[in-house]
């Protein structure tokens, strides 16, 4: 669901593409048009978005995503790429870049002034690191992982590594994995932001196991989430990305290397994220 490549062919109507211009599809190809959602730039949000794999567009056909040798796209919901920015690191752009650069904006998080914390620094993680670092936001990286921490402040240049209690404005947890969030909580300032992007399918096991007291009495604190961005803000995320070198550190690989690929993500052990090279060696089906 994270697409790049080249326009090969236009439609006559389509005005803001030509053949050759090197562009992005993200994890949406659809969305009504009409919705309060569309109408603000935040398509991801409407209740009638279609995902750009496994899903039917509007003519009742399945979306198939990346895994094609070539795919047609409504040019609503197609990105241009600078020139700058090599497409195999654009890619991993469309969906962990734009799901840390899009909390950041929003909740004015990319500010010189502030200290955050960013939990885990994995695919979503590092890139969360790197936006941040541009803008010269302090960051903290939070992780259970100790070995992380030589590459978490010498490579990626993290201001520390874990944090005091009470230290941070804010905190943009990446983490996918079932976890418990009240020690980000007691982590955060009074008044500050636990954001959630790494979509968990679990995050504690127990609702009252943040407590709610943290939540109250403790500062008026803020739990909340995000996913992806609307095309507009996407689009501003690719650019800023081209004008300041954030690049995603990635591994391309073989469409035959792709179950191999899914193993080791499932083994914590890909830094940081796999860029399949469709064009290359998809082979054409035989049927």
């Amino acid at each position: 669901h994270e697409i790049v490549g080249e326009v090969t062919e236009v439609w006559s109507k389509v005005t803001k593409f030509k053949v050759g211009d090197r562009v992005r599809v993200e994890c949406i190809v659809g969305s009504c048009q009409s919705s309060y959602e569309c109408a603000n730039d935040v398509e991801k949000y409407c209740s009638g978005v279609i995902r750009t794999s496994g899903a039917k567009y509007h003519d009742g056909t399945i979306t198939y995503g990346g895994y094609s040798d070539w795919m047609v796209a409504d040019e609503h919901f197609v990105v241009l790429i600078l020139d700058n920015l090599p497409l195999d690191v654009a890619a991993p752009l469309l969906c962990a870049g734009i799901s840390v650069y899009g909390p950041l904006r929003y909740y004015g998080l990319d500010k010189p002034s502030l200290h955050i914390g960013v939990v885990g620094l994995g695919g979503l993680g590092h890139l969360a690191m790197r936006f941040a670092k541009v803008v010269g936001t302090k960051v903290t990286v939070i992780s259970t992982s100790p070995n992380k921490k030589k590459e978490a402040m010498e490579i990626l240049g993290a201001d520390s590594f874990l944090a005091a209690m009470g230290a941070m404005y804010s905190i943009l947890d990446t983490v996918s994995e079932k976890h418990p969030l009240l020690p980000l909580l007691e982590l955060l300032k009074k008044h500050g932001k636990l954001i959630l992007v790494g979509a968990p399918t679990l995050v504690v096991s127990n609702y009252y196991d943040i407590k709610l007291k943290c939540l109250i009495m403790a500062g008026r604190k803020l739990v909340s989430g995000s996913v992806i961005g609307g095309m507009k803000e996407t689009q501003e995320m690719l650019d800023f990305a081209a004008k300041h070198n954030v690049k995603p550190k990635i591994e391309v690989v073989a469409i035959d290397y792709v179950n191999t690929a899914i193993h080791g993500i499932e083994k914590t052990n890909v830094k940081y994220r796999f860029v399949i090279d469709i064009e290359s060696t998809l082979k054409p089906s035989s049927n």
